[in-house]
């Protein structure tokens, strides 16, 4: 405790409450257009960001501490995103049998060392196709919304790109702070919906079907390994920490298993609210960062106790400032999983076919496009870039031959 308050500076804590603020302005939107899709219970949706907001805060402080790294647990933005699709016909039951599964993989590859080597076997640009596709509905809802309140939605918008312009870190930040101002000045807040009150959680018996794991598992595995802890493993190793991915990677995910049937639907590394704790903004010594990360957690602590006041919050205002903010705070995400996609050459085709198949949000034998998105793209994948068998060099002279004597005797 001496060496945290030593170690403390304003510039850690501003950091660690920036990057919360973030989390909860972009991410969290889309669990609340997620529970709305399903039509979930309200106390449903109150468990779930108590779940999510405990469990990011619990980790992030007790791993930060443990490991003197600005370590950043967050909930999986993408993996909310493929549930928007996914939750409506499925029960909260079956659902929580997935998240169950799905975290044991996880905590199976952290705990084993394989993380590298299985992210090295999927091919990058077929990750982040599927991941582009899962998201490519939200960059379209964005432009929907202005249909019903294009004036909110635009003002948005340019909030946005101003801050992109002029400061790039906050600029989901000021499309909040704009769409909630919108919202005030124009009288469209629904004060009656607001209450204040502490989240309080609700424990789902998990039930198991091979279709429901098949269809939220394999997904949310690869969107969680891929998509978020290969960035966020990067933004700390860019910044010179070296800490061993294996544990982060298992300690998130036995989070995870521990708070599944309280609808958490997984934790992992954050990246983009990771880069404002562990670079120079946080302090200049990397060494006394971490406290970045223990302020963050206490945070989520502090947001996640008071939950349900936090979902009424959200529901008090437009359905078409969630869909804005959402869309605009993937919008990079997007940007970045397209481009990832279309690197690589020899896998453009390829990823092109992972893209359209998730995006469509086609379903086939009760199973999602996500799923069939990477079936179809590792297939498309595996045919266009197989080595074609040699042939024996005798072969070729004996062809060589032949063709020589077909064209003698028509001459001839």
């Amino acid at each position: 405790m001496k060496a945290l308050l030593k170690d403390c500076s304003l510039s850690a804590v501003v950091a660690g409450f920036i990057a919360t603020v973030i989390s909860y302005a972009g991410p969290l939107v889309i669990i609340f257009q997620a529970a709305k899709a399903a039509d979930l219970p309200h106390d449903v949706l109150s468990s779930w960001v108590w779940a999510i907001s405990m469990g990011s805060g619990v980790l992030g402080i007790v791993l930060s501490l443990r490991y003197k790294v600005p370590v950043i647990i967050a909930w999986s933005a993408p993996g909310s995103a493929l549930l928007v699709t996914l939750l409506p016909g499925i029960s909260l039951n079956e659902v929580v049998g997935a998240y169950l599964v799905s975290s044991l993989i996880i905590l199976l590859v952290g705990l084993s060392g394989t993380f590298d080597r299985l992210i090295g076997k999927l091919p990058a640009a077929i990750s982040a196709a599927m991941l582009a596709g899962i998201l490519f509905r939200f960059g379209t809802d964005l432009f929907v919304s202005m249909q019903d309140q294009p004036w909110l939605v635009l003002t948005m918008l340019v909030a946005y790109l101003v801050g992109k312009r002029l400061l790039p870190r906050y600029a989901v930040l000021a499309v909040l702070v704009v769409g909630v101002l919108c919202t005030l000045i124009t009288g469209e807040l629904r004060s009656e919906a607001l209450v204040i009150g502490l989240a309080t959680p609700v424990w789902i018996s998990p039930d198991f079907s091979w279709q429901v794991i098949l269809n939220v598992t394999l997904p949310l595995v690869v969107v969680a390994l891929t998509g978020q802890f290969v960035p966020g493993m990067v933004v700390l190793r860019n910044d010179g920490y070296q800490t061993p991915a294996s544990r982060l990677i298992s300690s998130s995910a036995l989070g995870s298993l521990l708070l599944a049937p309280f609808f958490c639907h997984g934790l992992n590394l954050a990246a983009i609210t990771a880069a404002i704790c562990t670079g120079k903004e946080a302090h200049e010594d990397p060494a006394r960062r971490y406290v970045a990360g223990v302020v963050g957690g206490v945070f989520y602590l502090v947001l996640g106790i008071f939950g349900a006041t936090l979902v009424s919050f959200f529901t008090a205002f437009p359905a078409a400032l969630i869909a804005a903010l959402a869309g605009l705070a993937l919008l990079a995400a997007i940007g970045g999983a397209l481009g990832g996609a279309m690197s690589v050459p020899a896998d453009r085709e390829a990823a092109l076919i992972t893209f359209l198949v998730t995006a469509s949000g086609m379903s086939f034998l009760g199973l999602s496009a996500a799923f069939w998105g990477l079936v179809f793209g590792i297939g498309a994948h595996l045919l266009l870039t197989a080595r074609r068998p040699a042939v024996p060099r005798s072969s070729v002279a004996d062809a060589d031959n032949e063709t020589r004597e077909s064209r003698a005797s028509n001459l001839v």
